[in-house]
């Protein structure tokens, strides 16, 4: 796991390796460990390494191989790393390190950009041709791993932290209306390849990109699994689904377990983290590390679920770590987190993510995390409201989006509402397209490939690597997700949502933790916003740059102010915060 910069020129000068160092030097958080910068003419490759697999200097990086040619800077790991590296060897290469890395080298150099369809993991690479000047870029199927560019006529630059980007100079960082449009409709998320800032943008997930030394670009979609029933599996029963479930995701969790460091898991207490210390005891890991976090109350509402993380910790005797943030704690902290955000990102679990992170940091390099299983397994409360819908795209606007075209008219200023209602025609068009069965299919299908990609998985690489952690997510092994898709949706909204989990579950867990209200990072100061937390955000939009920007109607502002409380979307998120928390972010990178 590391941070990844480059940049490839196209009008015959030099990279620009002072800009590239910049970047580098901005991504040191995600690789604490090492660092390095080669030069090649018109391309240069900056990395930052943290070391996981081959802690010796021969899987630093950037990585050259003369004898083929290549350089590469990659982030990530292959989980299958030793069986291609075995087949690479059978083919007649020779290694001399013994990481992912190399064979990540090796594999494009025998398959091309098909190299990543062989590939178990996350990822995100750039690989120099010497001899044609080609660069390519990729990136793994769910985005796990980041990667941002920004491109004027004269050079392209990348990088694993959009920051990084800005530290660089010579960005575009006017408001991109169309993005500002998502974050306030599509809650928060805006889709690939935009971001809030104009000349910044992110190669979309499960894509290739080929970069011609001229300049010309080839994307290339490696993967796109259909969400629909397969004629042999017709008469499945629940419990040939549950089977199947279980078996895919104990390859799954034995898949990350690959690592010459311990492996510990963030435990919420849910049933997703709960399986996965569930499954790891029965691979025989002992004195497994886990990890719990909890807040103050406010409002009424408990800000912790240490009664179930407790409960799976003494089941399976891990070295468990609680870590309670009082509320002045978790306020001071709030800085560090926004300026930790490659884009804004308005879930309450960042904080969470963040702290947590840094404790767990103290202890271990590497640990699993339960994030994707509701996208994948069907457990929002959206769902169910879709299984008989004859209007797929109207119904999931009504349960997820923020507010209406209509009323975001009323709250941003004139000069930032964009031309027409584009996160309304964005989330038409792919709910709309072939390769889905139901209404159901067509939600989750959107929801595991954009929404899961630009909001918690985002959320978990920023806010672990803002600590040199490295998290790996189960659920998202592609395998299980291909296998998921193909259940039908029935099975999935039983049992109030991940139906068929939850049945696979049984085997493993207590019923305590799967029989319960569905819970998450609760973190009740951010969603009532009061006391030292209102001023805090009437500071930052009440500010000279917030005022010059104009983002927001002052009349809308006020009325938040006035009563943060009363102002809830409809998926129980503050209004107030998601505002403030777009301005802070802003005011945080300098824009």
């Amino acid at each position: 796991m590391c941070g990844i910069a480059g940049e490839i020129r196209f009008d015959g000068a030099f990279a620009d390796t002072s800009a590239v160092a910049r970047m580098t030097e901005t991504l040191a958080p995600r690789g604490p460990d090492s660092s390095g910068i080669v030069a090649q003419g018109r391309v240069a490759f900056g990395h930052r390494r943290l070391k996981i697999i081959d802690l010796s200097e021969k899987a630093g990086q950037p990585m050259i191989d003369p004898a083929l040619g290549l350089t590469i800077v990659f982030n990530g790991c292959i989980y299958n790393y030793p069986e291609l590296r075995e087949e690479l060897i059978a083919a007649g290469y020779d290694f001399f390190s013994h990481g992912d890395t190399e064979v990540v080298l090796k594999a494009f150099h025998k398959w091309g950009e098909a190299c990543v369809e062989r590939f178990h993991g996350m990822f995100a690479f750039a690989i120099h041709e010497r001899d044609t000047g080609t660069v390519t870029l990729a990136r793994d199927r769910f985005g796990i791993k980041p990667l941002y560019y920004s491109e004027t006529d004269k050079r392209i630059r990348f990088a694993s932290f959009l920051p990084a980007l800005l530290k660089a100079g010579d960005v575009d960082t006017d408001i991109d209306r169309e993005a500002l449009h998502n974050y306030m409709t599509f809650h928060a998320v805006v889709p690939p390849p935009r971001t809030m800032l104009k000349g910044v943008r992110k190669l979309p997930p499960a894509t290739t990109r080929r970069i011609d030394a001229d300049g010309s670009v080839t994307d290339r979609v490696y993967w796109s699994p259909p969400y629909e029933r397969r004629p042999e599996d017709t008469g499945l029963t629940r419990d040939d689904w549950r089977d199947r479930v279980l078996e895919a995701l104990r390859v799954s969790v034995r898949r990350r377990m690959v690592a010459d460091v311990p492996v510990g898991v963030l435990l919420s207490g849910g049933v997703d983290s709960s399986l996965i210390v569930g499954l790891l005891a029965e691979e025989g890991q002992k004195h497994l590390m886990t990890f719990s976090i909890g807040f103050e109350e406010a409002n009424g509402e408990k800000g912790d679920e240490f009664v179930y993380s407790d409960l799976i910790a003494e089941r399976y005797a891990t070295d468990h770590h609680k870590i309670f943030v009082p509320s002045d704690h978790l306020i001071s902290h709030l800085p560090d987190t926004i300026a930790a955000m490659s884009e804004p990102m308005v879930s309450y679990d960042n904080i969470g993510f963040f702290l947590l992170s840094r404790e767990v940091s103290k202890h271990i390099k590497v640990v699993q995390s339960g994030q994707g299983a509701d996208e994948v397994f069907g457990g929002y409360h959206w769902y169910p409201p879709l299984a008989n819908s004859n209007d797929v795209v109207g119904d999931y606007a009504k349960v997820f989006f923020d507010r209406t075209h209509e009323t975001l008219k009323k709250q941003l200023g004139d000069r930032w509402i964009a031309d027409s209602n584009v996160s309304r025609s964005f989330v038409s068009e792919h709910l709309l397209r072939g390769g889905a069965a139901t209404p159901v299919d067509r939600a989750l299908r959107l929801d595991s490939h954009v929404m899961l990609v630009d909001d918690p998985v985002k959320r978990v690489d920023n806010m672990t690597m803002a600590w040199g952690l490295e998290a790996r997510v189960p659920f998202l092994d592609h395998e299980l997700v291909e296998l998921a898709a193909t259940i039908p949706p029935e099975f999935k909204l039983h049992d109030h949502g991940k139906g068929v989990l939850k049945d696979a579950a049984r085997l493993v867990v207590p019923h305590e933790v799967i029989d319960r209200k569905k819970g998450y990072f609760p973190v009740p100061q951010l969603k009532y916003i009061q006391g030292e937390y209102l001023d805090m955000v009437k500071d930052a939009l009440g500010s000279k740059p917030a005022r010059e920007r104009g983002l927001f109607r002052q009349d809308y502002l006020e009325t938040l102010f006035a009563d943060p409380a009363s102002h809830i979307t409809p998926l129980r998120g503050s209004e107030l915060w998601q505002v403030a928390l777009l301005e802070m972010w802003l005011q945080s990178h300098g824009i």
